[in-house]
């Protein structure tokens, strides 16, 4: 690799280019090491060859953000990417429980600061719209509980595949959907529970109001910056055309500091970085947005606690795929750093974890929850698809430890407001935030 030279924001100096070498290769692929057959070159790639050419070598984060949301070639805008056929299966897709301790954990929310009179529930990428249809069955199945209260979901999602596989999913067939492509709410349907729904590019376009917040998988493909530390301070990794190959990519490093090192911590030890500005932006709007109106978020994600380094990688049928090869093709991921945006909830609102995933479903009931359906069903298929469902959720070595949970709440909720009270008890409802403490189940 050679290292990249910028004036301002202009275009790549080609003479200083070949002049300072400079090599960083990641911890999960050293690009450049994959034969010429399996470089295929996509229409993507051919994409940023042009815009390389054009403005020079481009951040990690623009890199991504074109290879995943492009409005014409990206990689979730036209693909079903999900399930078996797909390039990754996600928690909903292999258990209903999952999806089902979510819902209970909402409406444990929702009693625990006064049952409000409506709320609005708000997925971020939501996927083929599993996870939030076995969170509505729960509400269904608990309407009792909820009898008084009018609630409205609202999913954020740029994908136009994934958006009609979600309305496929979640929507009453009776019903039209109303459908405007150039209004903020491009979607409008009922659920098949007769709930309303609505459809969103952007969380700042969801009204504002009493909301639960719900991103599973979701800022873990969000851009991101890298950045090495060198003998001469902090420089960011950018991708480049190999001059060696014409049709291939490759890693380079800036010569000098670039604007996004402003979000590198000063006390940083770490000698790989990366940061998530987007993610930065979307904790500020969340924690406001419950800081003014209440609400809860609830984040569960592949992550760590600002310990990890270089976690950029790609998936593409359901294997380790290199980052650099065949864009357009392959998921795209970096592990969320919740320190990160824990710093930028800003103390607007209180944060509880990460925790890992294993414990969290654990304090929720899972066992109570596998217990039940095991009893109920007589056919052997089916109790072997919740035994194996149960086991990548919990196990280790599977889901269990790799995914972590993450909740921003307002203070008053972990400082015993007044409908967080316990009239047998002196002391408030902190210690019993569902999932991040263990409960007693009967």
């Amino acid at each position: 690799m050679t290292a990249l030279v910028r004036s301002g924001v202009g275009p790549l100096c080609a003479m200083a280019r070949a002049a300072i070498p400079s090599i960083w290769r990641g911890k999960y692929f050293s690009s450049g090491n994959e034969p010429a057959e399996n470089n295929p070159v996509t229409p993507m790639l051919r994409h940023l060859i042009y815009k390389i050419k054009s403005t020079g070598p481009i951040t990690v984060a623009e890199y991504m953000k074109e290879v995943l949301t492009n409005p014409a070639k990206g990689y979730y805008v036209y693909r079903d990417m999900l399930g078996e056929q797909g390039d990754f299966i996600t928690s909903p897709e292999i258990s209903q429980i999952f999806g089902e301790l979510l819902g209970i954990w909402f409406i444990s929310e929702w009693m625990a600061t006064g049952k409000s009179t409506a709320f609005q529930l708000v997925e971020l990428g939501p996927g083929r719209g599993t996870l939030v249809g076995d969170i509505l069955r729960v509400f269904t199945q608990l309407g009792s509980v909820l009898k008084n209260c009018d609630i409205s979901v609202h999913l954020v999602e740029v994908s136009q595949k994934l958006s009609e596989i979600q309305a496929l999913t979640l929507t009453e067939e009776k019903v039209p959907l109303e459908r405007n492509a150039g209004s903020p709410v491009y979607m409008k349907g009922v659920t098949k529970s007769g709930i309303p729904i609505s459809w969103y590019r952007h969380l700042h376009d969801v009204p504002k109001g009493y909301s639960f917040y719900l991103a599973h998988e979701f800022f873990d493909v969000l851009p991101v910056h890298k950045f090495q530390k060198t003998p001469q301070g902090w420089r960011e990794v950018f991708i480049d055309i190999d001059p060696q190959v014409s049709d291939k990519l490759r890693f380079v490093l800036a010569p000098s500091a670039t604007p996004a090192e402003v979000f590198i911590q000063h006390d940083e030890t770490r000698d790989h970085v990366e940061v998530c500005p987007d993610a930065g932006v979307i904790i500020e709007e969340l924690s406001q947005r419950i800081a003014l109106t209440g609400g809860a978020a609830l984040v569960a994600d592949y992550g760590h606690d600002g310990t990890k380094t270089d976690t950029f990688r790609g998936f593409c049928g359901h294997k380790l795929h290199d980052v650099l090869i065949a864009p357009g093709t392959a998921d795209l991921t970096a592990d969320v750093d919740f320190s990160y945006l824990r710093r930028m909830a800003q103390g607007k609102v209180a944060s509880l974890g990460p925790i890992k995933q294993h414990t969290f479903l654990k304090n929720m009931g899972i066992d109570v929850r596998l217990k039940v359906l095991l009893d109920k069903s007589n056919e052997p298929s089916v109790r072997q698809q919740l035994l194996q469902g149960y086991d990548m959720l919990m196990n280790p070595k599977k889901m269990g430890e790799r995914f972590n949970f993450f909740a921003l709440l307002p203070h008053e909720r972990l400082q015993g407001g007044r409908h967080q009270r316990n009239a047998r008890q002196s002391k408030p409802f902190a210690s019993l935030v569902a999932g991040f403490s263990e409960l007693a189940w009967q």
